[in-house]
This record gives C-alpha cells, structure tokens and sequence, in this order.
C-alpha cells in the first residue's frame, strides 16, 4: 500500500523495534523466476525437438545447426516479444481499474465506503472495529484507493520496468536452454552421431532445469525434474519418429 510509508511512523516504537529485527524470509522473486522458466522451458524444449526431427530425416550436423539457431533466434524474439505484450497488458490493465476507482472514491465516496467496510467485515471483524478505519481511509484518499485496489480488486502496482524486463528473461532464457541440444552439432560432423550426445546432455539439462524450477516454486523437485525431462524426451522422440517415417 502506497500510504505504507506514512503509517509506518505511526507505529509504537516497541513494535517498530520488533518489526526492525524481524527479517522475512519469504521467496519475492516469482515473476522474475517465471519468466526464466518459460523461457529455459521452451528453449530447451523447442530446439531439442527440431534438432532431432532434422536428424532422423538425416540431416547433416551443418543444416542441423544452421536450422537450430535460427530457430533460436526467431524462438528468443517471439518469447520475449510475448513477454512484453503481457506484462504491458497487465500495466495498462491495472492503469484503467485505477482511474475507474479513483472516479468512484470522487463521485460515490459512500458507495466505496460501504465496500470497505464489506472487505472488512468478511475478515471477521464488527461494525464497532471498522468503523474507525473507513473513517481513516476517507481522510487519506491515496491509502484509500491503495486500498481498494489491492483488497477490493486483487491488483498489485506492476513495476513500470517489468514489461522490457519480462522480455529481456525471457528471450536471454530462451537462448541459453535452445543452446544446449544444439552444442553436440557443432562439434559432431555426423548428425546420427550427434543426436544421440544431444539426447544425453538435454535430458541431464532437462532433469537439473526441472529440478531447480520445483525447488523454486515450492513443489517436489525430483517429481517435477521428471516430468520436465519426460516431456522433452517425448517431444524430440515425437519429432524424430515423424521424420523418420516422413523420410526413412
């Protein structure tokens, strides 16, 4: 809440004092860690993927490479690109919803009044307790709309950087995970030889990548390293599989 800096002198120093030594030790890097995650995803996916489909259409190492980066290249660009018009939808989003409100705190302040005191009252708490608080609010128009924002609207303020930031992890994620089944390419001349160094150090990648990204977002990180590694290896088996029948 934007009006958290002015409450936070109001606070009584004991509590102050407390608040001071007590570090959290919550994990606040989410989006950032999101955007790695599609991009390494699908970077190691995608690549891996056509990498071994050119292969079992007995491709050369060259074309296979060649074919790779410029998937890369375009992959990086489209995810990144993606990125951007999501993260500026969401700013322009929460942009519209907080001019909307703040047009209603204007024009209908008891309408929005009495919406804070049904916020406050689904937490439990009575009439005789609320009150007070509406009351506050009405006098801080900024903490107000802060307010309504966030607990009548879910909307957190996005942070104004986070559109190029988004595209920026996302498209340099991307390029590091499409890297890495491509890397036996450039130095195995033989594709049939390649592809199979290519399956070894991907799915290793797709089990370490898998394992991190469950330990990360709090679920079981040898489940989730296997599902990651099981999806890439069908994906490039599927893929292979195709080719070879499309051109034994």
């Amino acid at each position: 809440m934007a009006g958290g800096e002015n409450s936070k002198g109001n606070i009584e120093p004991e509590k102050q004092s407390l608040l001071n030594h007590h570090k959290e030790k919550h994990f606040t890097a989410g989006e950032i860690v999101r955007d790695i995650i599609i991009g390494v995803s699908d970077g190691l996916t995608v690549p891996f993927a056509l990498a071994a489909g050119l292969s079992g259409a007995n491709a050369t190492s060259s074309i296979v490479l060649t074919a790779g980066i410029a998937e890369v290249a375009a992959g990086a660009i489209s995810m990144g690109l993606g990125g951007y018009l999501a993260a500026k939808s969401e700013a322009d989003h929460y942009a519209r919803e907080l001019k909307r409100e703040e047009e209603e705190i204007t024009s209908v302040p008891d309408i929005e009044a009495a919406e804070v005191a049904e916020i406050l009252a689904e937490y439990g708490i009575e009439p005789h307790e609320y009150v007070p608080v509406v009351n506050a609010l009405r006098k801080r128009p900024q903490a107000w709309l802060d307010f309504m924002m966030k607990f009548e609207l879910g909307l957190e303020k996005p942070d104004p950087r986070r559109a190029l930031q988004s595209a920026f992890t996302i498209a340099v994620a991307y390029i590091l995970g499409g890297l890495v089944p491509l890397l036996p390419y450039m130095f195995i001349p033989k594709a049939t030889d390649a592809v199979a160094a290519s399956v070894v150090i991907t799915i290793a990648a797709l089990l370490i990548f898998g394992y991190a990204k469950g330990y990360f977002t709090g679920n079981k990180p040898l489940k989730s390293a296997v599902q990651t590694a099981f999806i890439g290896a069908i994906a490039s088996a599927a893929a292979f599989g195709m080719a070879k029948i499309i051109h034994p």
